[in-house]
């Protein structure tokens, strides 16, 4: 472990910017005072070319690289969208790592996911739980991806004494979530369908599954938060694990989204339909050593991403 506080004057490269992560990060830099922020759309740059990214770094010639960029999505998108999931996602990450090495970026934060665990993994999940189990079958394309990036931050650490970090986030959330009703994740997706559901008198909402599996979930401005203290205080190639430490069922969760939506009818579980992982809690042991903690409670999260969400995205 080191503590290397960043200039705030460096330049800044946050890959993925517009997305729930990187807005996230990019709030949180801006208002920490760094004052040479980078980022380019999709449009602008697409990361899975090779050629572009390369000409982007070469240009912008970041001192640091924040990867929050990835195709992502729920167990739906994921399950239908595997070959996506694994090209994009693996393309983005090398392009990425191949630019910064060449353009000399001395810190860099690789973003995952903390499904890269195996599905069977003690809890809570230890970061030397990797590589030691198989994984859940409904992401395996995604984990698979961003293992590969876990694995890449490692190589060029070995071979190039690189000061670059991996850290995987638990389940994030909050505002400049993706709601749509194809390729949500759990919670933005409640939220969307118990809103609707009040909204339009509806009598039951249904639940994929039992409702027993159980989810850890991170409010997202908790996590750009841990990254500016990750890159200033941790230097390590092992991923380190960002999460809350607790979790709830999805049942549970599914009541306090429809408590705040005003929902007031039946929930039903639809047993039809698969669980995923039966449950997926970080140990953060690691990150706590370093002094930080998530500050941002569950039903104070939900209920402020439950307002971004009326105010941005209800029609």
């Amino acid at each position: 472990m080191s503590s290397n506080k960043i200039d705030r004057d460096c330049v800044v490269y946050i890959a993925g910017h517009r997305g729930l992560v990187g807005s996230a990060i990019w709030r949180h830099f801006e208002a920490q005072g760094f004052t040479r922020l980078v980022g380019a759309t999709s449009a602008e740059v697409d990361l899975r070319d090779a050629a572009a990214t390369e000409a982007l770094l070469q240009r912008v010639r970041p001192d640091v690289v924040v990867d929050a960029a990835a195709r992502v999505g729920g167990i739906l998108a994921n399950s239908t969208q595997p070959a996506e999931f694994m090209s994009d996602n693996l393309r983005i990450q090398v392009n990425l790592m191949d630019a910064a090495a060449r353009v000399g970026v001395e810190r860099f934060l690789f973003l995952g996911s903390s499904c890269i665990y195996p599905k069977m993994a003690e809890q809570p999940i230890r970061e030397e739980s990797l590589l030691t189990g198989p994984l859940e079958e409904t992401n395996i394309a995604y984990a698979i991806a961003k293992i590969a990036g876990v694995i890449a931050v490692q190589s060029h650490r070995t071979e190039y004494a690189r000061a670059w970090i991996s850290a995987m986030p638990t389940n994030l959330y909050g505002p400049g979530d993706n709601f749509d009703p194809q390729s949500s994740h759990v919670l933005p997706a409640l939220i969307r369908r118990f809103h609707e559901a009040a909204r339009d008198g509806v009598s039951e909402v249904i639940l994929w599954g039992t409702g027993t599996p159980r989810r850890e979930f991170l409010h997202v401005d908790d996590l750009a938060e841990a990254c500016l203290m990750l890159l200033e205080n941790y230097d390590d190639g092992l991923p380190i694990n960002v999460g809350t430490g607790t979790d709830v069922t999805i049942r549970e969760l599914a009541e306090i989204v429809a408590d705040i939506t005003g929902f007031e009818g039946e929930i039903v579980q639809d047993t039809s339909k698969p669980d995923g992982t039966p449950r997926k809690l970080l140990d953060v042991s690691r990150i706590r050593s370093l002094g930080w903690e998530s500050r941002i409670r569950l039903r104070e999260g939900i209920e402020s991403t439950y307002r971004w969400y009326v105010d941005n995205v209800d029609d």
